[in-house]
């Protein structure tokens, strides 16, 4: 089972780890631990006696003094029981390697340390301060000292001092694990008071409100606050508990907190009013009081803190596998990594191709679609007219009118037809280029590895467009080279036929005089059109072979060659600069990783402490 001793001092382990790495609370989108644990937080207005409480707690002087605002950041004070017999001795966080045993110094540290964040100015700041004290006269307790409470803004304030206090203190008593300790001077009406107005707002129940009554020893002659301790007044779930400070001579004198102490003990003893209710008051009863409730607490919220990190530590986990891990420093490690995510995004590409993933069925319709389209638009009508016809066979004929077949005329004319075939070949290369660039960018998008790396996405992306501009210049090439070829060699066996139907007609001299008759050309341009044709289906299983075999196989066979080429000859520096990274990225990530420490911290911490319910 664990001691009183253990668990406290396991929040208080954890609490200096949540400081360390930069959880206090606070909005955050990242998980945070701090506002889980439980812990006592001191609230009261100005001059209410907040600082003499603490230091009636701990036995000792060591908190700065002065008019206006003198807490500026919140201050975790840590408690630890010692034996008997060893000296008094403070740590602060900040300085893990440094004992203070004169507390003068401890004082003077609190207001460095707080000037160290907010300056010389009045201004506050939520990072917190973290103080242990060592002592045999202390129990083991945390507590929180946040500003005091004020109405007004004094010189060299901000008019927005006032709010900003109140918006802090909240944000730390809002909290359902928050214990408060409501410190309010005797002397004030307990309407009036500060603390008591803003627990009644965030703690109507008075379930985890301890009321403080400090300054009992100046109220008026003739008046007790019997009706506030004894809860007839305002009643708390919680008693409440009477203090009496040192007087501001005892200060003066630098009378010892522990003969302050004695004092105090003997005022109640001593005292009509409150002699009943002696063992219930006092500085040294408060301090017991609260270390055995915020035990209890602690022991309480464990399993659900227990639970709260495992889960924080998955989300963590998976957190910083979405946005990455570090990238190594060492040039070797770095072009592995460089090369890695090239193949993840190559990877993706050829998904996108294969049909893995949508978009390389647009190549198909490219050619099922939009080339036979563009074939059947293409103007031969026109220029296989009656007209265009006879103007080209004449103008082939020169002076010498053709004896039999008007061969040039032919030529003439099925040259000028399959020129028409470069505009459809040329425009499916450019069709299923533009497809692959848009699969090139869809790919990086999707390549979940190179989002936290904006200069080498753009590099790809770089590398990636110029080997496809450097693939469509070869399709287009070859692709017209098709076209090419069919007007550099005319299949014979076709042409062959037009005679041979002439001899079956028995009648040459009669061809012979219709040679330059309608008829005629119609058949000149039947026969072309026939050709035409013939090429046609040719071309439209040709062309989409070039321009995959070309373009698309080359993509998925050498995309990124000529980049893996660069890549190996770069020195460490241009390797980094290719892995450099979103800010906003890193920092995420540097937020992760903080809060993942923290939180496995946290979870070592709980699984050496031994505890029961």
């Amino acid at each position: 089972m664990a001691t009183m001793e253990s668990l406290i001092g396991l929040v208080n382990r954890i609490q200096r780890a949540c400081t360390v790495l930069g959880d206090y609370g606070g909005g955050t989108a990242l998980p945070t631990l701090w506002e889980a644990l439980p812990s006592v937080v001191v609230v009261g207005g100005q001059s209410s006696g907040k600082s003499s409480v603490l230091e009636s707690i701990v036995g000792r002087d060591f908190l700065p003094r002065g008019s206006g605002i003198v807490t500026r950041r919140p201050l975790v004070l840590q408690l630890q029981k010692t034996e008997q017999g060893l000296q008094d001795y403070a740590e602060f966080l900040h300085l893990p390697k440094k004992r203070f045993t004169d507390f003068s110094m401890v004082r003077k540290e609190i207001q460095d340390e707080t000037d160290r964040v907010t300056g010389k100015s009045k201004q506050i700041s939520p990072v917190p301060i973290h103080l242990s004290i060592s002592s045999p006269n202390v129990v083991n307790l945390t507590m929180i000292d946040l500003p005091g409470l004020t109405k007004v803004a004094v010189e060299g304030q901000p008019e927005s001092i006032v709010q900003d206090i109140e918006n802090m203190v909240r944000s730390y008593v809002e909290k359902p694990n928050c214990i408060i300790l409501a410190i309010t001077p005797a002397n004030q009406d307990i309407a009036t008071s500060d603390a008591i107005k803003l627990s009644r707002e965030v703690d109507p129940t008075g379930e985890r409100t301890f009321g403080v009554l400090t300054k009992l020893d100046l109220m008026d002659k003739g008046t007790n606050a019997l009706d506030v301790l004894e809860g007839r007044s305002y009643r708390l779930q919680h008693p409440w508990v009477g203090i009496v400070n040192r007087s501001q001579a005892d200060i003066n004198k630098n009378v010892d907190m522990l003969a302050a102490r004695r004092r105090e003990r003997e005022f109640f003893a001593t005292s009509p009013n409150y002699g009943h209710l002696a063992s219930k008051l006092g500085s040294e009863y408060l301090a017991k009081l609260l270390s055995k409730h915020l035990e209890s607490v602690i022991k309480a919220r464990i399993p659900g803190i227990a639970s709260l990190i495992n889960r924080s530590i998955d989300e963590l986990e998976a957190e910083l596998d979405h946005v990455g891990r570090p990238v190594a420093i060492d040039a070797g490690a770095q072009l592995y990594t460089i090369l890695e995510l090239c193949r993840a995004f190559d990877r993706i590409f050829k998904e996108h191709l294969d049909g893995g993933r949508p978009g390389g069925d647009r190549i198909y319709g490219v050619f099922d679609y939009q080339l036979p389209a563009a074939l059947r638009k293409l103007p031969l009508d026109r220029h296989l007219s009656l007209q265009n016809v006879r103007k080209v066979v004449s103008e082939a004929d020169g002076y010498q009118p053709h004896l039999i077949a008007p061969e040039q005329g032919y030529r003439r004319l099925i040259d000028g037809a399959l020129n028409y075939f470069r505009g459809p070949a040329e425009s499916s290369v450019d069709a299923v280029h533009f497809i692959l660039k848009e699969l090139v960018r869809r790919s990086i998008l999707e390549t979940q590895e190179l989002k936290r790396f904006p200069t080498l996405q753009a590099e790809i992306a770089a590398a990636a467009s110029e080997a496809l501009e450097r693939f469509r210049e070869d399709s287009k090439k070859t692709t017209l080279r098709l076209v090419e070829m069919e007007s550099s060699y005319l299949t014979v066996d076709f042409f062959r036929k037009i005679p041979q139907e002439v001899e079956k007609g028995g009648n040459p001299s009669a061809f012979s005089a219709d040679r330059y008759t309608e008829g005629h050309f119609r058949r000149i341009g039947s026969n072309i059109s026939s050709y035409v044709g013939m090429v046609s289906e040719t071309l439209k299983n040709t062309i989409p072979k070039a321009v995959v075999h070309c373009q698309v196989k080359e993509a998925k066979r050498s995309l990124l060659d000529h980049f893996y080429t660069q890549v190996g000859k770069k020195e460490a520096k241009q390797l980094a600069e290719l892995l450099d990274e979103d800010p906003a990225l890193m920092e995420r990530r540097q937020q992760c990783a903080k809060r993942l420490e923290l939180y496995k911290s946290a979870r070592d911490e709980i699984d050496s402490v031994s505890w029961s319910r």
